[in-house]
């Protein structure tokens, strides 16, 4: 049994008025430390610090007839989660979102397993999802055989601060490829705000990509620090981006994805409406901003559920405001 039963408070009142310590009482009742001393706190008289059984056991059963009640799944809940979700929204994303606007909600993992259900019925409410039930693929310890960038900067030398995470302007910067490795779409993010720009590209050439990331971040200009990209030879201009941008460039190490791990999210997320292995040549420059947008207004859990154009707007304008939970 997980809970402290009622013969348990009493060898526990027993052995406290005894002088035993706690430890020994968690042997003694087959119970963890921590767990002794949780009960002995939360069921204590607030009067006197002493732990009494009979004391312990009403505000224990008092405590259970208050608990809040399991929300139940009803039509009207799943019709507001069915109308997120085809928004694209995650199961975590539902839940903030609604518990933000005071809509009753059932849990995140509740509305998981009412997606797989839909899925077995032949249902589409898995496609919203941002992985679809796939698995990540694991990366192995192989040798980068991509070659070293000429006058490539190390990540290790980048300023603590971008760790940080507490100003607008650390970027990190990445190359979605589509189908044959013919097209693909430049993705650019924020670290703090996780604000997504992307562009897409005829090709992977250098040339072309530091032209799209220059294009992307013009604008821009006045509130850049960093950029930081992998080691693909499609960054090769970083020089030129540097300079353009007035802009400290870093590349992370082969293999260590975590280092961008924003931006290997956000990809993941752009990954939902260009899939895998599917043509880019189709997509058009609005296609990109619509889904881009999309992107950018839709609520996260890090931001306690605010999107990140709020968060943008907040850091550039009222820098005393704080995001981060």
């Amino acid at each position: 049994m997980r809970h402290i039963t009622k013969e348990q408070r009493y060898t526990i009142s027993s052995m406290l008025a005894q002088g035993y310590s706690k430890q020994k009482i968690a042997i003694c009742i087959g119970k963890s430390k921590s767990a002794v001393y949780r009960e002995i706190k939360r069921n204590k008289d607030q009067r006197n610090g002493k732990y009494r059984e009979e004391l312990a056991e009403k505000k224990c059963r008092k405590r259970h007839r208050h608990k809040k009640k399991h929300i139940k799944f009803t039509q009207e809940v799943k019709d507001k989660v069915e109308e997120l979700i085809k928004e694209d929204y995650s199961p975590e994303q539902v839940v903030g979102y609604c518990k933000k606007e005071n809509i009753f909600c059932v849990s995140h993992e509740t509305i998981y397993q009412y997606i797989w259900e839909d899925k077995k019925q032949k249902g589409t409410l898995h496609s919203h999802l941002r992985r679809q039930d796939r698995r990540y693929r694991k990366r192995g310890n192989k040798k980068d055989s991509r070659g070293i960038i000429v006058g490539r900067i190390g990540i290790e030398k980048r300023p603590d601060i971008v760790e940080k995470r507490e100003r607008f302007g650390d970027l990190e910067v990445d190359l979605i490829v589509g189908k044959n490795h013919e097209e693909a779409i430049v993705t650019i993010n924020d670290r703090v705000s996780g604000v997504l720009k992307m562009k897409k590209v005829a090709s992977k050439e250098a040339v072309v990509v530091t032209q799209a990331i220059n294009d992307l971040l013009d604008e821009w200009i006045p509130y850049l620090h960093t950029i930081t990209a992998d080691n693909g030879k499609e960054f090769a201009g970083h020089k030129e981006v540097a300079e353009f941008l007035n802009i400290d460039y870093y590349f992370a190490r082969p293999y260590h994805s975590w280092e961008r791990g924003s931006n290997e999210n956000l990809n993941g997320l752009i990954r939902q409406y260009f899939p895998k292995g599917s043509s880019f040549s189709n997509i058009t420059n609005e296609r990109i901003k619509e889904v881009e947008f999309k992107l950018n207004s839709r609520p996260r859990k890090r931001f306690n559920f605010e999107n990140p154009i709020f968060v943008m707007d907040k850091l550039l304008f009222n820098q005393k405001v704080a995001f981060m939970g």
